[in-house]
């Protein structure tokens, strides 16, 4: 900070709110990627779990926990960089004067709770929440610290989709894991989601700041250009679709009909992404998007439909047929 004859102006010592906002409870809403994977878990084998109420509660409360953990140490590592960033410039670990050894102690608190509350919840929930505590670090940290790589910072970021279905499917069903083309279709889907992210960045802070600022707010961005992220966001999509439609006709060739609502929530969240402060940017606050509300709501309704309706007609679609000329 500086004053008005250009000088440096300390920065104010954290207070224990800063350090509680850096931690970022308000992402909570992320976590409704949760409810998909115990739905599926329901669906696809039942309940076991001896205590469903007790199974829930440790589910939430470690990803809450191990999501914040992964926060910390993302505000903190970035603090030199999201200075340039026109919103995230005014977060607490760039504004206040933080002490490191008091954001590996909070960091450090929160990792051990989550894994203390997925332990409890069973081997699965506990694997879900080691391989979500390992991605902050390796997302974040260097010299690892894929964010900063082009492509690779997506395709990391996004294994926390996968992870959050894990932790849903663990509620009801700790004794097996989620089919692969459900976990797949989470990873590409997040892909898909993280780079629209990026799209909506890269287009609204170039317009606004410049390649350069961005590049020096993302190194990853460096890479990147409005054109590499539109065709990403369409290559996501397609595996997306792809992956989707292998679950389908493997589990329930009815839920084959959702595949045109799925490809217009893609098409929705591209569009989306495009417009000046998008909320693409920020995902926590996607409930406000009506428009997009109603397709996910339409989505699960006909999901939910098509669970319980048999439609003989689509059965010829997952076997060999030949139409006959003669």
């Amino acid at each position: 900070m500086t004053n008005t004859a250009g000088q440096q102006q300390p920065q104010a010592n954290g207070t224990f709110a800063d350090y509680v906002a850096i931690a970022r409870l308000d992402h909570v809403t992320k976590h409704v990627l949760i409810v998909p994977g115990a739905v599926f878990a329901y669906l696809l084998r039942g309940v076991h779990t001896q205590s469903l109420v007790l199974a829930v509660v440790l589910g939430f409360a470690c990803a809450i926990c191990i999501a914040s953990a992964n926060y910390v140490i993302n505000e903190w590592l970035d603090r030199d960089f999201d200075k340039f960033h026109p919103t995230k410039s005014q977060r607490a670990a760039v504004q206040k004067n933080l002490r490191g050894g008091y954001v590996v102690l909070e960091w450090a608190i929160l990792v051990a709770a989550g894994l203390a509350l997925a332990y409890a919840g069973g081997r699965l929930m506990l694997l879900a929440a080691v391989i979500f505590a390992l991605q902050g670090i390796v997302y974040n940290v260097p010299p690892l610290r894929t964010k900063d790589k082009p492509y690779l910072d997506v395709i990391s970021e996004s294994i926390n989709n996968p992870v959050r279905l894990m932790i849903g499917w663990a509620m009801l069903d700790p004794t097996t894991l989620p089919p692969s083309s459900v976990l797949l279709l989470y990873w590409t889907g997040g892909a898909f989601l993280m780079t629209a992210k990026r799209l909506s960045e890269y287009r609204e802070i170039t317009a606004s700041h410049g390649h350069d600022l961005l590049a020096r707010y993302r190194a990853s961005f460096a890479g990147y250009s409005e054109i590499r992220l539109t065709v990403c966001c369409f290559a996501y999509a397609l595996a997306s679709t792809f992956v989707l439609a292998v679950f389908l006709m493997k589990y329930r060739i009815e839920y084959l009909l959702t595949v045109p609502v799925v490809i217009l929530l893609f098409a929705w969240y591209l569009g989306l992404s495009m417009r000046p402060g998008s909320s693409a940017q920020k995902p926590e606050k996607l409930f406000r998007e009506r428009g997009l509300m109603i397709l996910v709501a339409i989505l699960g309704v006909l999901f939910l439909l098509l669970t319980f309706v048999n439609i003989p007609l689509l059965e010829p679609l997952a076997g060999q047929r030949y139409i006959s000329i003669q």
